[in-house]
């Protein structure tokens, strides 16, 4: 019953590190998927957005967000609703915000890679640790029972423990190189979608200026009255 709860152990540690490979490969998988064409789909949607906002087209380039399936919409989207509502610099903190969150939600799941990546050599060294043990049960066994106790009782039992760590070190070397590879992916593209979100917010600020000071719309301004009014007191007198 002994022997068979630490050959279970073994077992136990490769059917575990199996899981963390298949996980890892799933979690790769589904960030690619989640990655193909974003930074294409954004440029082209910036490019529609900006040329529009340069010709005054604001409908139209909203219209094209709502139609687009870049996640960047939802950013220029943002700076629509604000856009003449609130303070310039309230909307590119809005704007940026969005942006951020953005970049946070392609970061998802990339702890798991990264948290294989630095136990996976530890679990398969216990699986060795638990077949060394195991091996050396095997050696007081044999020489209990009066049998040639050599090194030939326990090299077996060495040697398939031996597996339980060669497997999580290729385990952590694959998760790591997963994580550190989407981990720059993902440090260009939320580069790439800054510019891109400082670029639109340059056109909506600049295509529509008269929005930036809404003050000047509550009326004219009293310096200007009293200039007029002293141009016209001094145009009487000279008459």
């Amino acid at each position: 019953m002994e022997q068979s709860i630490w050959a279970w152990l073994v077992q136990a540690t490769l059917w575990a590190l199996f899981g963390f490979s298949v996980v890892v490969v799933a979690v790769a998988l589904e960030r690619v998927v989640v990655l193909w064409r974003f930074t294409a789909r954004a440029r082209t949607l910036s490019d529609t957005v900006n040329r529009c906002l340069m010709r005054g087209a604001m409908s139209e380039g909203r219209s094209a967000c709502e139609r687009s399936r870049s996640p960047l919409a939802d950013v220029f989207l943002i700076g629509y609703e604000r856009f003449g509502r609130s303070k310039p610099e309230n909307v590119n903190s809005a704007v940026h915000r969005e942006r951020m969150r953005i970049v946070s939600g392609l970061k998802a799941r990339l702890w798991i890679p990264g948290t294989v990546g630095a136990t996976a050599p530890f679990v398969g060294l216990f699986g060795t640790v638990v077949g060394i043990m195991e091996a050396f049960r095997d050696l007081q066994r044999a020489e209990t029972s009066g049998q040639e106790a050599g090194i030939g009782v326990v090299s077996g039992h060495i040697s398939e423990a031996l597996i339980a760590t060669a497997i999580g070190i290729f385990v952590a070397v694959v998760a790591v190189v997963v994580f550190n590879l989407f981990n720059q992916r993902i440090a260009r593209v939320a580069m790439e979608l800054r510019m891109m979100t400082d670029e639109f917010l340059e056109h909506l600020h600049d295509g529509h200026p008269e929005s930036d000071q809404p003050e000047r719309s509550r009326g004219p301004e009293p310096g200007k009255d009293a200039r007029k009014k002293e141009e016209a007191n001094g145009a009487r007198e000279a008459a």
